[in-house]
């Protein structure tokens, strides 16, 4: 539980925002994931989410599902990403936070998923389909193993939801920046600006915004009032423009260090 909060503390200290990357666990293949994922992490990743593949992410748009298709067709199971996870560990100390629905959670179980990915090393949950108002069971098992839970907020969510919504997370809340889902286009900086700055009015945990990010200069637009920017469609669609050439690894590398070069501010907040 404490690897995200440190994380933030430190970013703060250095005068950064979060990078946070998301990528499809599996996709395309096991051995794959893992080296994308290394090579984001020594690219300066600083949080990753890692999306456990599901047969209907109402939520994603297309670039995601067609991962999440690639992936389960690769035999991506919750128990084979609990083992991913412990292999990134091999090299990273990174936080690491589960994206999932509720289905995958239910059929392997709230209590023997907790624990499993306590001893995988994973730091955080984040699952898309379940509003605080049904979520008692798993937030109990989570916190038995000091594992952060993350939630969502939305730009139409009011201020007294926001409250609740935030007084039941931990480790950080993701604002998503428009309605629609994973991948929209059309982001208007200022205008996530306001509901970002309405949102942390009423949470002390860092607020990181997703949806619609794509480009270097979204991340850079972002990163002048948000903690943290997430990305990942951005991510999924090189690697599904890439699945036949080698060096992936090297391409999505790449493109992690550029966008992590957008978050890192001219003077430290500190100063």
């Amino acid at each position: 539980m404490k690897r995200l909060e440190e994380r933030f503390e430190r970013l703060k200290e250095k005068g950064e925002k979060a990078l946070v990357g998301f990528v499809t666990a599996c996709d395309p293949d096991y051995a794959t994931s893992l080296a994308l994922i290394e090579k984001m992490c020594e690219a300066g990743l600083d949080v990753l989410e890692l999306g456990i593949p599901f047969s209907d992410p109402s939520a994603d748009g297309p670039v995601i599902q067609r991962s999440s298709e690639r992936a389960l067709k690769a035999g991506a199971t919750v128990k084979k990403i609990l083992k991913l996870v412990a292999d990134i560990r091999e090299f990273t100390d990174i936080p690491i936070v589960l994206f999932t629905y509720t289905n995958p959670l239910l059929a392997f179980g709230y209590e023997a998923f907790a624990s499993k990915a306590s001893e995988a090393g994973a730091d955080g949950v984040l699952v898309v389909d379940m509003p605080p108002e049904e979520a008692f069971e798993l937030d109990g098992a989570l916190a038995k193993k000091q594992i952060n839970l993350i939630r969502l907020v939305a730009p139409t969510t009011y201020d007294k939801r926001v409250r609740m919504i935030a007084d039941t997370a931990s480790g950080f809340l993701y604002l998503i920046s428009m309605v629609g889902v994973t991948g929209s286009g059309g982001l208007n900086a200022d205008a996530v600006e306001e509901q970002y700055n309405r949102v942390k009015d009423l949470t002390t945990l860092p607020v990181c915004v997703g949806f619609g990010i794509t480009t270097p200069d979204d991340v850079e637009a972002i990163a002048r009032f948000a903690d943290g920017v997430v990305i990942g469609s951005a991510f999924e669609r090189i690697i599904e423009s890439n699945l036949d050439k080698p060096h992936l690894p090297k391409i999505i590398g790449a493109q992690t260090r550029e966008y992590k070069a957008r978050t890192r501010l001219k003077e430290s907040v500190t100063d």
